[in-house]
């Protein structure tokens, strides 16, 4: 579908014209049309889908209808938005700030990590669209500083990332000051209970929007995963890199410790690499993007939480370094490349003690990773390091099964087993 079909304003037709978007995505054609008639929608939706136009666009085509007055003090908060974390808050700024480049509307965002002075002028000059973090929120409306009274729209991106990180008594907090006449578009990655909770709670007859997450990765990702044990993982990753070419390249591992070694071992061995994640200063964690986002090549090693959310183009890879222990944080690992019908390739390392993990995995995806097979030149241990599995160049994903039946092997569980059983008579 055509943006020029949706019933947007020429002011965000240009913009996003300028953007060298011709065609709406999934959940833009379906969200949008709801939003604009100014219902509330409950969508669901990974990130690199659009999601952040697909709420944008509509808002700010209902908040530019009216005039935004000149003066600072005179203009009122009729739009915030909720984001969990620092680096998603500046993004969807951004994206604001891109789609109403043409209009009068203006935007800001608040986090914590950082001082409160420049974001306290921000809100003195006047905001028309907030962009908050839920803790820095509540201690600058506790300060004074944020009247949420004349909100029209609220708006929260990646809800369940909020209510993993802690955040539901701020949210509700923060809820309470909001009008009840509103406009509510509440968007996730994934629909629990608890989110099914919320939206009971502060939508009114919202538009369901869904789109697979499965379809929307699997298309034009090639997946496979190498067996090997959690102590031959660093060797691993250094012979796969060091063999494959790659361009922006990121890999996720469990906890913030693993991320810190990992990155030492990959600078020992000569590979540009960074750590990203919630150790890191606010100021920091800037550098190493806009270092991943400049041409030269570089590893940036994760988190989930970190991660999430960050709306990086062309990464060529994406190492599962640790397998995730929610099969859908896999859909989100594997995500962030493979974009706007580009080709990704996202690699997993599984240890004997990740194999259900890997389970839960295929059943979600409803694929059988194919088995890469020990780069040459990296050396085992007897009985252990990687179990050969389809013969294919190093760091390259196995041919599917449609395409090589008669020589694909599979880690199915009969496979697994076999393997089991090996690994516990050496």
């Amino acid at each position: 579908m055509k943006f020029e079909d949706l019933g947007l304003a020429e002011p965000l037709l240009r913009a996003v014209r300028a953007q060298g978007y011709p065609t709406t995505t999934k959940i833009q054609a379906a969200a949008i049309p709801p939003v604009l008639e100014g219902r509330d929608v409950l969508g669901c939706a990974q990130t690199g889908t659009g999601k952040t136009a697909a709420f944008a666009l509509p808002t700010l085509q209902r908040i530019s209808r009216v005039e935004c007055r000149v003066n600072g003090r005179g203009r009122k908060i009729r739009t915030l938005v909720l984001a969990p974390t620092r680096e998603l808050a500046l993004q969807i700024c951004e994206s604001f700030q891109t789609y109403g480049r043409y209009t009068a509307v203006r935007q800001a965002a608040i986090y914590g990590g950082v001082g409160q002075s420049p974001q306290v002028r921000a809100l003195n000059n006047g905001v028309d669209v907030l962009i908050a973090t839920p803790g820095r929120l509540l201690d600058l409306m506790q300060q004074g500083f944020v009247d949420l009274s004349h909100v029209e729209v609220l708006i929260l991106d990646e809800a369940d990332r909020m209510l993993d990180m802690g955040f539901i008594h701020d949210l509700r907090r923060i809820v309470e000051k909001v009008p009840r006449r509103r406009q509510t578009l509440l968007f996730s990655a994934t629909l629990p209970p608890a989110i099914r909770t919320l939206a009971d709670q502060w939508l009114t007859d919202p538009v369901d929007v869904r789109i697979a997450p499965a379809s929307v990765t699997l298309e034009t990702i090639r997946q496979s995963v190498f067996l090997v044990d959690q102590k031959q993982k660093l060797q691993l990753l250094t012979h796969w890199l060091r063999e494959t070419p790659w361009t922006r390249t990121l890999v996720f591992t469990r906890t913030k410790h693993g991320a810190d070694k990992v990155v030492k071992s990959l600078v020992k061995a000569g590979i540009q690499a960074d750590a990203f994640h919630s150790n890191k200063s606010q100021s920091a964690r800037q550098r190493v993007l806009l270092r991943f986002k400049a041409p030269q090549p570089l590893v940036l090693v994760a988190t989930d939480i970190a991660a999430r959310g960050l709306q990086i183009d062309d990464v060529s890879h994406v190492v599962n370094f640790d397998l995730p222990v929610d099969a859908d944080n896999y859909i989100h690992r594997i995500g962030r490349t493979g974009r706007a019908g580009a080709a990704g390739v996202a690699v997993s390392f599984c240890d004997h003690g990740e194999r259900s993990a890997l389970q839960a995995i295929q059943r979600l995806t409803r694929q059988t990773l194919a088995v890469e097979e020990r780069p040459s030149g990296m050396t085992a241990e007897p009985g252990k390091g990687l179990r050969s599995g389809t013969k294919t160049a190093p760091g390259r994903p196995a041919a599917s099964a449609s395409s090589r039946p008669e020589r694909g092997k599979r880690f199915s569980s009969q496979r697994r087993g076999a393997w089991v059983r090996r690994r516990q008579s050496a």
